[in-house]
């Protein structure tokens, strides 16, 4: 609703005298709650509006608060449950998509809409206790989001680096060639202790530049999302993610996940910036 003012106005712009500076932190003291943006655009509006002289003079409208939080889904895969046989099985790629990743897309909801109630409320004990849930299992749906789009059957001609040509010769720049990087990734992979995730980053600069490529490693669900930083692919070292078929042979499963890595997809990451990569997480809302 738009904002009612009462018949007294001026033209003349304000002037702000101390009346109006402690008027201005009234205004601050009764609207804490409200989010930053909506109360830079009352002070605003406030401050540079040629209306009355004094705050109890205008009628300001309430707060126009969130009432409902994002919902994401369970994002649809590029190829059907079998297609990544034998290097990842087919019983795998169904509880790992259809159970686990639904699981973390349930509870991202569930926490964000629990937020959301928080949130209108002015309940900031409930806002800060949320901040875990929201980590984790939004960081569960994005790292899967992504991992699903960087993998492919192994027939495709995307399964080769040869799909990946600019990436290519970043790689070589970097580690010497494409057996030095796997070795290197490999090697990052099995040291991660627990349950943790493998990423191959673009690092970009603040000059605008492509930037340089880096091995990290994450714990737990969390994602690549510092500032610059590009998720170019990633394995999940979770026990679910190979268990059921290779059970404690997981330098196998690593091995073996060359043989189906999209490197197409991972070319359009390198090349683009993080809305490049977030362009799958979006698709699901």
């Amino acid at each position: 609703m738009a904002n009612k003012h009462h018949t007294q106005t001026r033209t003349e712009p304000r002037r702000h005298s101390k009346e109006s500076r402690n008027d201005v932190q009234d205004l601050l003291k009764r609207f804490a709650f409200v989010p930053l943006l909506l109360l830079t655009a009352l002070l605003a509006r406030y401050l540079l509006s040629p209306t009355p002289t004094t705050l109890t003079e205008t009628v300001i409208p309430a707060p126009v608060l969130p009432n409902m939080a994002h919902q994401y889904s369970l994002p649809k895969l590029p190829y059907a449950y079998n297609a990544l046989e034998p290097h990842i099985s087919e019983q795998i790629m169904t509880l790992h998509h259809s159970k686990h990743h639904q699981t973390y897309v349930t509870n991202l909801n569930n926490a964000l809409s629990s937020y959301t109630s928080a949130l209108s409320t002015g309940n900031v004990p409930a806002q800060i206790s949320l901040q875990q849930a929201i980590k984790f299992n939004g960081g569960g749906h994005i790292n899967h989001s992504l991992f699903w789009a960087n993998l492919c059957p192994a027939s495709s001609p995307d399964a080769t680096l040869a799909a990946a040509p600019k990436l290519g010769d970043a790689i070589k720049r970097t580690w010497g060639g494409e057996a030095q990087f796997k070795e290197a990734f490999e090697t990052a992979l099995l040291g991660i202790q627990g349950s943790g995730w493998g990423w191959l980053v673009k690092v970009e600069n603040h000059t605008g530049e492509r930037g340089r490529l880096a091995i990290v490693t994450t714990k737990d669900q969390d994602p690549v999302v510092g500032k610059g930083e590009v998720p170019v692919l990633g394995v999940d070292m979770w026990e679910h993610a190979y268990y059921l078929q290779y059970q404690n042979g997981k330098a196998a499963y690593v091995k073996n996940i060359w043989n189906i890595i999209n490197w197409r997809t991972a070319e359009k990451r390198y090349l683009g910036g993080q809305d490049e990569s977030w362009s799958v997480l979006k698709a699901s809302m």
